[in-house]
């Protein structure tokens, strides 16, 4: 199993549709069981061995700045600031990319949470890393065994590991559940400018560099109040 020491949580979001919640607030710092959504990942990293993480930040900064500040243990903490741009997926993990070195990052959006099992989900994640095979290792929910997602699903997943996308089905059984390893150096040649990390998975995708692995966990995804007040009840 491969060692990764550096983890993004993706915290630079504007919650819209998180209001009221995020009328005071940035969505990273909204509560599920007393805790912020942010804190979830960032101790979720240091469960895994991450002693390094790069958070985004563009929405009420100065929130952000005092409560990353006054966190204690690991990991160590790295910002990378978006306050005259917010630059989306993509664009923030390019301007993040001087933080993140060269080997296999985990890579989190804020509002993915999970009751962990008997083994870690981000160790399954690296016990599957084959950085001869992949780009991307992509976390799946089972789309049935999901709270705050009401979507036809995002990918189908091969027999070899790789996943394909929906496209023009119906539906598809597996939902990114909003965490992967990234090989970060596929980010390089990219602009600093605003878009989805869904361009650099389409052309890793042509490539087949995309891989995904199958949660064994209920994943909610923490979108909305309603979708926080459920998780809140689930994890309770």
């Amino acid at each position: 199993m491969i060692t990764i020491e550096t983890g993004m949580a993706l915290a630079a979001g504007l919650g819209t549709r998180m209001r009221p919640l995020t009328l005071t607030r940035p969505k990273a710092l909204v509560e599920v069981c007393g805790k912020p959504l942010l804190d979830h990942v960032l101790d979720r990293f240091a469960l895994a061995g991450v002693s390094n993480a790069v958070v985004n930040i563009h929405h009420f900064t100065d929130l952000m700045r005092d409560h990353l500040a006054a966190r204690t243990g690991p990991p160590a903490l790295q910002i990378s600031d978006e306050s005259d741009q917010v630059l989306e997926t993509g664009g923030g993990l390019v301007k993040a990319r001087p933080l993140l070195g060269d080997a296999p990052i985990f890579v989190s959006n804020i509002d993915a949470l999970w009751s962990e099992g008997a083994t870690c989900e981000l160790d399954r994640l690296r016990a599957a890393w084959r950085g001869d095979d992949m780009d991307a290792l992509l976390l799946l929910a089972r789309r049935e065994d999901t709270s705050g997602y009401g979507g036809a699903g995002d990918f189908f997943l091969d027999d070899d590991g790789r996943v394909r996308r929906r496209g023009y089905a119906d539906s598809a059984p597996f939902v990114f559940a909003g965490t992967q390893i990234l090989n970060p150096q596929v980010i390089e040649g990219y602009p600093e400018e605003a878009f989805s990390l869904n361009r650099i998975w389409d052309e890793l995708l042509a490539k087949g560099r995309v891989h995904g692995l199958v949660m064994n966990a209920f994943w909610m995804h923490v979108g909305d109040p309603d979708a926080r007040d459920a998780a809140e009840a689930r994890l309770t």
